[in-house]
């Protein structure tokens, strides 16, 4: 696999990261073992004008990671269930984030197929935010760790055209959902359902 992403990669204005991400490889070790992704699908959040993106609420103990080096996790809970992964993006104190949205399987399968028992394919496994952090065992540890150190890493992979990339707004959000921020590598399987 390719090399870690350094910090300098996220340091930069969010919807190029988010863009720039599609065919990059998000890593995970746990006890369990090793299990990666190729990222098919980004939405960006950029920061305390966008209503959608948790820094709206201002400087918090769960926005924190946010406002901290580009380059690290920000692991959230959602819906008393789920963890999502976002890598923060811009200069340190301008918080914004890339959440990865669908990954497509790469290594670990057996072990990601234990993780996601109800995925009824294996297009299903990482499809989505939180089931590619089931599915990659992404948990609260994570928050605001360096994604350039394990347990979670992300490595260059195969860069995506320009056109093979879609721009759509972002969906599973109530607010500023009509913004185009969210990428997706065309015709590729494993992107999650648009409504």
């Amino acid at each position: 696999m390719g090399r870690i992403l350094r910090r300098d990669f996220y340091d930069r204005d969010t919807e190029t990261v988010s863009r720039e991400l599609l065919g990059a490889i998000l890593e995970c070790d746990t006890k369990d073992g090793r299990a990666a992704g190729i990222i098919v699908e980004t939405e960006a959040y950029i920061g305390e004008h966008d209503a959608a993106c948790h820094a709206a609420v201002g400087r918090t103990r769960r926005t924190e990671p946010l406002y901290g080096p580009p380059g690290n996790a920000y692991v959230y809970f959602i819906y008393g269930m789920h963890w999502c992964i976002n890598a923060v993006t811009r200069a340190e104190g301008l918080p914004s984030a890339v959440l990865i949205r669908a990954l497509e399987p790469l290594t670990g399968v057996p072990l990601i197929r234990l993780r996601r028992p109800k995925a009824r394919t294996d297009r299903d496994l990482a499809n989505g935010p939180a089931k590619l952090c089931a599915a990659l065992g992404i948990d609260d540890r994570m928050n605001g760790l360096p994604l350039q150190r394990h347990p979670v890493v992300i490595r260059a992979g195969d860069q995506v055209t320009d056109s093979n990339v879609v721009i759509t707004p972002r969906i599973g959000i109530s607010r500023a959902e009509d913004w185009p921020l969210r990428y997706f590598v065309r015709g590729n399987p494993f992107v999650s359902r648009t409504p």
